[in-house]
C-alpha cells in the first residue's frame, strides 16, 4: 500500500512533495507561451465591401491587395483581410455595416460602392473608411472637401458625372441616326440613379438627344 501524508495543509497521494511541485512547474512552463499568444493583440482588420459579385470584383480585389502590399500590410501576416460581396443586394448594407461597426474593425473599404460608402458614413465617426466614388464626395456628404477631407472618410471620385456627355457623343457617333436612346438605372443604388438622372437629360439635351429612363434593377 502506498503512504499517504498530509503536508502543509495539502494531501499529496502516492508522490512525494517535492515531485508534485516539480510536475507543477512543468505545466505552468508549457502553459505560459500558450496564454503569451493568446495575450497577443489580433491583427487589424480591413473590411471590403462591394456591392458586385466575387466574379466581378476579382480584379478590384487584387489591385486592393497589391495597393496594400506596397504600402506594408501582408494579407495573413499583419493584416486581416475581409470579403463581403453582395451580389447586388443592396438591401443587406444597413446589417452589414452595422456589424463591423459594432465588430470595430480597423477599415472599411468601399471602392466603387456609393452606397456602401454611405452607409458607412452614417454608421461611424470613428473607424476609417476609403471609398471610391463616380459622384461628388463632398455634394454626398462624405467629405468636407476635395483637398481636406476631415472626418473619418478619405478616398478617390472617378469623376463619372463629368464623362457623361462624353460617352453621349460617343455612342452618337456610333448611331448617328439615333434621337432616343434608352438609360438604365437601378433605384436600388439610389445615389447613382439620382446623379444619372440629374445629368444625362442635360448632355442629351446638348446633343440634340432623347432619353428614355428604364429601371434595370430588380
Amino acid at each position: 500500500m502506498r503512504r499517504t501524508d498530509y503536508e502543509g495543509g495539502a494531501l499529496v497521494s502516492g508522490i512525494r512533495r517535492r515531485d508534485f511541485i516539480i510536475l507543477l512547474s512543468g505545466v505552468t512552463a508549457a502553459v505560459r507561451p500558450l496564454v503569451a499568444r493568446a495575450q497577443q493583440p489580433a491583427m487589424p482588420v480591413v473590411s471590403f465591401v462591394s456591392i458586385r459579385t466575387h466574379e466581378t470584383s476579382v480584379r478590384i480585389a487584387g489591385a486592393f491587395r497589391k495597393g496594400l502590399n506596397e504600402a506594408g500590410y501582408v494579407e495573413g501576416q499583419n493584416v486581416t483581410l475581409e470579403y463581403h460581396w453582395l451580389d447586388g443586394r443592396y438591401d443587406r448594407l444597413p446589417s452589414l455595416i452595422a456589424d463591423l461597426v459594432h465588430r470595430r474593425v480597423a477599415v472599411i473599404a468601399t471602392p466603387g460602392t456609393t452606397p456602401a460608402a454611405l452607409a458607412a458614413k452614417a454608421a461611424t465617426t470613428t473607424i476609417p473608411i476609403v471609398f471610391g466614388v463616380g459622384e461628388d464626395p463632398v455634394k454626398l456628404g462624405l467629405v468636407t472637401s476635395l483637398a481636406r477631407p476631415g472626418g473619418n472618410a478619405t478616398g478617390v471620385n472617378f469623376f463619372a458625372s463629368e464623362i457623361v456627355a462624353k460617352r453621349l457623343a460617343f455612342l452618337h457617333e456610333l448611331v448617328p441616326k439615333a434621337v432616343r436612346i434608352a438609360v438604365l438605372v437601378n433605384p436600388a443604388n439610389a445615389a447613382t440613379a439620382e446623379a444619372t438622372l440629374r445629368d444625362i437629360p442635360v448632355a442629351a439635351r446638348a446633343i440634340g438627344l432623347q432619353i428614355l429612363v428604364l429601371n434595370g434593377g430588380d
